[in-house]
């Protein structure tokens, strides 16, 4: 690999790690990206002393590529409470794990919305998915959630009200038709690990992966659009609105879309989910009492959920105030108004806490986002291309390789990495 030079299209999650990699084996990499900042779909604004994440995202500490590939203590990390506070119109209801939220048992146990025999089969869930890697269970026959969690014996009001708004927040499919593999990777990773955000948000990952493949020798060049990537069997020429870079080979990292485009790889998924997040100020001392747990919204997917985020993380919001998150799902929520989705938080909120009024609650930062991970039905893992898809010495790094999460991005730059350092070895 020395004197090889290497192009990475995307300084996303899985071009950074790709370029990391690749540069600590020696070759001269030169990562360009078409934003003036890292991180891909993973990015961090601030607004009057707010920091805002786009869209709601955690990390799972105990996937095996944030483990490998960054500095946990680093970030700083602020944990979020095991389970959730299950909420419908003036009734409120934790659901913890009891192996690592001792504190919860009592209130668990006496959980109404959750029968006896659904609490026992969660607990037998958590044993089975225990004994199972990553390999193994995308390589299992699939199922969607919902027949998969019916073919366990969970009741249809587990299942509606406490799994299709909590794996709605992960999969973005409150309907649950999504890959059972998904839901039982991340239910592992729940089970094991902490859920967390940096202190100073979400894009302290990217940019953590982005100084360790500059301190590795990777030159990272921003707001820079790649036109065109042309490849043989002897390198490939990437087309910026700068300059042609000649290279040895050439990674593209960039989201579906793009990399379809730029390597007609007709494999590349482009269905999507979407979202829409909203940002609310409170004043400091606004009585709600869902501590550090996500509060899902039982009966309704507007919003999905709620997150009182400063109570996390104090650090994203000023002293005063707090900041609480919202998510919308489904394709009309794109449709709906700011002010629209703000209103049906705000009587959400208020039906959840009749004995409080939320006319101090303050719309901070809407995002509609089309496409936040690709669609993931039963069998899509089958039909996704590896790094090898694309033409000549092109390779591919992105979640859409793997499956669609921050383990899946990582894993599949330190794959894309491999590939090449393979193929010019």
């Amino acid at each position: 690999m020395d004197d090889s030079h290497i192009a990475v299209v995307g300084a996303g999650l899985a071009g950074l790690v790709a370029a990391r990699h690749l540069a600590a084996d020696g070759a001269d990499v030169t990562v360009v990206e078409r934003r003036d900042d890292v991180g891909g779909r993973v990015r961090t604004r601030t607004k009057d002393g707010f920091t805002l994440d786009r869209g709601f995202q955690v990390l799972f500490t105990d996937y095996p590529a944030v483990r490998r590939e960054l500095d946990l203590d680093a970030l700083d990390l602020r944990r979020f409470t095991p389970g959730a506070t299950i909420c419908r119109p003036s009734r409120r209801a934790v659901l913890s794990d009891p192996f690592r939220d001792i504190g919860s048992l009592f209130e668990s146990v006496r959980n109404p919305e959750v029968t006896t025999s659904d609490k026992l089969r969660t607990l037998a869930l958590r044993q089975d998915v225990s004994t199972r890697d990553e390999e193994g269970i995308f390589a299992s026959a699939d199922r969607s959630i919902r027949s998969y969690l019916r073919d366990w014996g969970f009741s249809e009001d587990y299942i509606e009200h406490f799994v299709a708004p909590f794996y709605g927040g992960i999969t973005l499919d409150r309907s649950l038709s999504s890959s059972k593999r998904v839901f039982e990777y991340t239910f592992k990773m729940l089970s094991t690990g902490s859920t967390a955000v940096p202190a100073a948000g979400m894009q302290a990952v990217p940019e953590q992966l982005a100084d360790a493949a500059r301190d590795e020798g990777a030159t990272v060049r921003l707001g820079e659009r790649v036109e065109s990537v042309e490849s043989d069997g002897d390198g490939a020429v990437v087309t910026t609105g700068r300059e042609s870079l000649e290279a040895d080979a050439v990674v593209v990292a960039t989201d579906p879309k793009e990399a379809r485009r730029l390597t007609g790889v007709g494999s590349i998924p482009t269905e999507a989910h979407g979202c829409v997040t909203q940002y609310y100020t409170l004043p400091s001392g606004s009585g709600l009492d869902a501590g550090k747990r996500i509060m899902l919204n039982a009966p309704s997917p507007d919003p999905n959920t709620v997150v009182p985020l400063s109570t996390v993380a104090p650090e994203y919001a000023p002293p005063g105030a707090e900041i609480l998150n919202a998510t919308f799902l489904g394709a009309a929520a794109q449709d709906n108004s700011e002010e629209e989705l703000f209103e049906k938080t705000r009587r959400t909120l208020e039906a959840w806490y009749p004995d409080r009024y939320f006319d101090d609650l303050e719309l901070l930062h809407t995002d509609y986002i089309s496409f936040a991970q690709f669609a993931q039905p039963p069998g899509v893992h089958e039909s996704l291309p590896d790094a090898r898809d694309a033409p000549g010495r092109a390779y591919l790094a992105g979640d859409y390789t793997a499956w669609s999460s921050i383990q899946g991005a990582m894993r599949s730059g330190k794959e894309a990495a491999d590939a090449v350092r393979d193929d010019l070895s």
